[in-house]
């Protein structure tokens, strides 16, 4: 059988680690494929640059529209990254009858329904298991390993960045600034960490595990995204004395009223697992109704890492590009035919614990004015922690954990709260979750 040419646009960390993978264990790679796999043409933007990787025998072009008219290349790994360009190349790949391996989570999570649309009219497959978190194959595991399964709620942290700044603002007490400055230089956050830092990152990913979760449409723009920028040392020392981690997380969970959707700081009781996950690894934990709570743990990114992933898609690929197109498995998990319309939640309508904290003069008849705020929007304190204040000063922080109550009962509360005179400043607030 003739061999698999593959074409592959971007020869980046991503691009040269894959190409690396496929050189390395071809041997062991055509055993599991059925046949050989070879990369012949490889397109980056400047030819001259020193390669991580061996391209003597992949002809090299400028030009990514080279290799997508190509008649020759059977497969497309798009890893150039973006959202722009990347949808125009994989787009023209799948007119042009090509399978594409991507690992652009940007990429799926704003135009994958358009993307699989046309691949499903053309018969070609579009995979992209290294879009989540690196190198654990945590889609597969939803699509297929769990597909016996309703699933009930999945939670990640699904941004190595934000893990990391979080890992040592608890170990070492050092301030958000500090430390993202630190991965800056490690090469762990970009120069402009907004994706990683504000959970946009970590939003694209989730869109993605929701949309195989549960069968419903790619909805990115229903995310509800908040980042870890107003985390402070404080915050995570208090968590710590109330026997809680926070983590920066993706949460999707199905309700009776419809899916919530949302990315941001969490508290987590510190004996969970996944409170006990650090630095820049990536951990999923899925709960299905049949096998319970399942947690997926690895490195979430990384040339070696992710490239495992785009080379298993390639894999994949190969195995199934002469069956029957309606015989594989759905891009999402679900035939496209069954995608459900499952509204949804906004943020306003979500129910979890909170986390309080908030600067209040030091005098009598204050905590009892908070309280009776609370209480008029029937929402029950778990505990309180009521520090001394600091020589000097007129104020000290009070530090609050609530039962479950709904969002917008929290909003008109907090907002009530910091219009007491007693009240200095904003009210910091992290969500709680148990996830039990």
């Amino acid at each position: 059988m003739k061999p698999v040419r593959i074409g592959v646009l971007g020869l980046g960390t991503v691009g040269a680690g894959a190409v690396n993978v496929l050189q390395r264990n071809a041997a062991e790679i055509a055993r599991r494929a059925g046949r050989e796999i070879i990369v012949t043409r490889a397109s980056a933007r400047d030819l001259q640059r020193q390669r991580n990787c061996d391209t003597q025998d992949i002809e090299l072009t400028t030009d990514p529209c080279q290799i997508i008219a190509d008649p020759k290349i059977d497969i497309i790994l798009e890893l150039i990254g973006g959202d722009t360009l990347a949808r125009d190349l994989v787009l023209q790949a799948v007119a042009n009858g090509k399978h594409v391996v991507t690992a652009n989570k940007a990429l799926i999570a704003l135009h994958g329904n358009e993307i699989f649309d046309k691949a499903s009219a053309a018969g070609v497959m579009i995979a992209f298991e290294a879009a989540v978190a690196g190198g654990i194959p945590i889609i597969k595991a939803l699509r297929e390993g769990l597909s016996g399964n309703q699933i009930e709620w999945l939670a990640g942290i699904i941004n190595g960045t934000g893990n990391f700044i979080l890992t040592e603002m608890r170990d070492k007490g050092r301030d958000f600034a500090d430390v993202l400055a630190e991965a800056q230089e490690l090469g762990y956050a970009e120069a402009d960490p907004t994706f990683d830092v504000q959970g946009i990152d970590a939003g694209h990913k989730l869109t993605i595990l929701a949309s195989i979760a549960f069968g419903i449409p790619l909805q990115f723009d229903k995310v509800y995204t908040e980042g870890i920028t107003e985390i402070t040392r404080s915050d995570v020392a208090y968590a710590e004395q109330l026997g809680y981690r926070i983590k920066h997380l993706g949460i999707a969970r199905k309700t009776g009223r419809g899916i919530e959707l949302r990315v941001h700081p969490t508290l987590i009781p510190e004996r969970r697992l996944i409170a006990n996950v650090d630095g820049v690894m990536n951990a999923v934990l899925v709960k299905g109704d049949a096998v319970g709570p399942t947690l997926y743990y690895g490195a979430g990114a990384g040339a070696d890492p992710t490239a495992s992933a785009v080379v298993a898609d390639v894999i994949d690929v190969v195995r199934v590009m002469t069956s029957d197109p309606e015989n594989r498995v759905p891009h999402l998990a679900f035939q496209p035919d069954a995608l459900a319309d499952i509204p949804v939640l906004p943020m306003e309508q979500v129910e979890t614990a909170y986390y309080l904290r908030l600067q209040a003069e030091d005098k009598p008849g204050v905590l009892a004015d908070i309280t009776r705020i609370l209480a008029d929007h029937r929402i029950s304190i778990e505990a309180i922690i009521q520090k001394e204040p600091v020589a000097g000063e007129t104020t000290l922080p009070v530090i609050m954990l609530t039962q479950k109550t709904m969002e917008r009962e929290m909003n008109a509360a907090i907002s009530k709260i910091e219009n007491l005179a007693t009240i200095t400043g904003k009210v910091t607030r992290i969500r709680v979750e148990t996830l039990g």
